[in-house]
């Protein structure tokens, strides 16, 4: 039944034909619905005065800036290695106070901080000492940083999300290699260690034990307490077959298995899909009985992470080669949906967000959801995408543009390729403050989420990505996801909120959006 049940929503989506709501307004939503924004530790930190990947949150001008958009949230990231060096041992007292100092600014305006325990950044002391997450032993490391964090901070945050995006972590740094700690294999990448067939389901199975765990702990003794929620947040792309045939629609359900119900079947039953461990085999890993029932409902809410949506199409050979990574065992080939109004831009797809949304409400009983990420991203012509022979395979766990960074610069060499051409022009640094692209894609986006909540979702906030232009893990600064601009030439690392930050505040002080005023105010530009 669950096989059926996306295609279900998304053929009832095509079929009404409706745009996401054309008009609306905050009041549209229900009253205790969040809206907020978010940045990360890995992408936004500074310390002893060096700046390191990203940009400093300057308080008390960043979280005031907030208060002027209206946010009702802030979601940020708590670095492990900032707050515990070596990973396990004694606490970095300038990491405590330095969060201690943001979570009581943020409440002392009436910002609800919504915390990340983990986002792609892992002490080096423990990836050294025993491997990271392909070793279960990072269980018990991350249960003792998580209960540091409940311990100091879980009286005034309210929301805890363990483990962002698993399932794009794990293919990103143990199936491709793109990313710290840079373990893969040949043909799917090049690293110094590592296994790009077995890896990247090691580390997923470890960071579902480790969340189940610590996702217990909380439970058992600081939730009666501290009145808070813990859950896991999902890549969540959309999936939509390239054609009416039996073949793609399997395989888009495939992909639903292999991105979606990797995580959610062992959170909501227990264990994996049925057709991972058929296609798997002995390489699928099992959970012992305990292990399942410590999965199993170990959350309070699910957070979502959405951006693109592509078409999906079937390969029937994937499983005939013996040397396998994900998208071997799960057969499929991915087509970006393109723009054709523009080379640069993901078209605005709300109704696809609405099938996510849908598709877990109906098949996995409808928890509570946060729209953790959602936000503007460059796009690939799908000439490009057919010219490299790999490139088909990227993208089931990614929202951004990764292929690039797993084949290194040999691909590009193949391909006569440039980093410039590959990862077109997103939104240039140097570029207007007057996105107008991106408060299109808000306004449909919001309104998708608007429809869902009219079909009976239980999504209870959304999270625009990002707050400020932060070093990228995909193009670094060169490309910007924010709503605030931040001009690095200034010393003092101005800010400046654009367009799309004037409209997220007019909405959410209670103004009527219609798209007609969208396009009005493009031509106003």
């Amino acid at each position: 039944m669950l096989r059926l049940l996306f295609l279900q929503i998304f053929v009832l989506n095509l079929a009404v034909g409706v745009p996401s709501s054309r008009e609306f307004s905050r009041d549209d939503f229900p009253p205790d619905f969040v809206f907020g924004s978010g940045t990360s530790a890995y992408q936004q930190t500074k310390m002893g005065g060096l700046l390191v990947f990203g940009i400093h949150l300057l308080m008390p001008e960043d979280v005031q800036l907030m208060v002027d958009i209206g946010l009702d949230a802030y979601r940020f990231s708590i670095s492990w290695s900032r707050l515990i060096p070596n990973g396990r041992g004694p606490i970095n007292p300038k990491g405590l106070q330095y969060y201690n100092n943001l979570i009581n600014e943020l409440v002392s305006h009436g910002i609800q901080p919504h915390v990340t325990l983990h986002n792609y950044d892992l002490p080096q002391a423990l990836e050294d000492k025993y491997g990271g997450w392909v070793s279960q032993k990072i269980v018990r490391d991350f249960i003792e940083y998580a209960e540091v964090c409940f311990r100091e901070f879980g009286d005034r945050v309210s929301f805890w999300t363990t483990i962002n995006e698993p399932n794009a972590f794990v293919y990103r740094v143990y199936d491709l290699g793109f990313l710290p700690p840079q373990r893969c294999s040949p043909p799917y990448g090049h690293c110094s260690r590592g296994n790009s067939s077995s890896e990247p389901y090691i580390a997923a199975h470890n960071t579902l034990l480790a969340h189940a765990s610590v996702a217990r702990l909380y439970q058992k003794k600081y939730q009666d307490k501290q009145h808070g929620l813990i859950g896991l947040s999902i890549n969540m792309p959309g999936f939509v077959p390239l054609t009416d045939t039996k073949e793609d629609a399997i395989a888009t359900q495939r992909a639903y298995a292999f991105n979606y119900g990797w995580f959610l079947n062992p959170l909501v039953f227990g264990d994996y899909p049925n057709i991972m461990k058929q296609n798997m085999g002995a390489r699928m890993l099992v959970f012992t009985d305990h292990e399942s029932k410590l999965v199993k409902g170990s959350f309070d809410f699910i957070g979502v992470i959405h951006y693109i949506s592509m078409y999906v199409k079937d390969i029937s050979n994937g499983l005939k080669m013996v040397y396998r990574d994900i998208f071997m065992d799960v057969e499929i080939e991915l087509i970006v949906i393109q723009d054709c109004s523009s080379a640069f831009e993901f078209p605005i797809m709300p109704w696809c967000l609405q099938a996510v949304l849908e598709y877990i409400e109906q098949g996995f009983g409808n928890p509570p959801i946060y729209i953790y990420e959602n936000g503007l991203c460059l796009f690939l012509t799908h000439s490009l995408l057919s010219s490299c022979s790999f490139i088909i395979y990227f993208s089931v766990f990614l929202p951004f543009l990764s292929l690039a960074f797993s084949f290194g610069s040999g691909l590009l060499e193949e391909t006569n390729l440039s980093w410039d051409v590959l990862l077109g022009q997103r939104m240039q640094r140097n570029s207007t403050l007057d996105d107008i692209a991106r408060v299109k894609y808000m306004h449909g986006y919001i309104g998708g989420v608007l429809d869902a909540l009219r079909h009976e979702s239980n999504t209870r906030g959304y999270f625009t990505w990002a707050f400020l232009d932060i070093f990228e893990l995909i193009g670094g600064y060169g490309y910007s996801y924010g709503i605030n601009y931040v001009d690095l030439d200034d010393p003092d690392l101005k800010r400046y909120p654009k367009l799309s930050a004037k409209w997220y505040s007019n909405f959410l002080k209670g103004r009527s959006i219609n798209l007609d005023g969208v396009i009005e105010l493009e031509k106003n530009l």
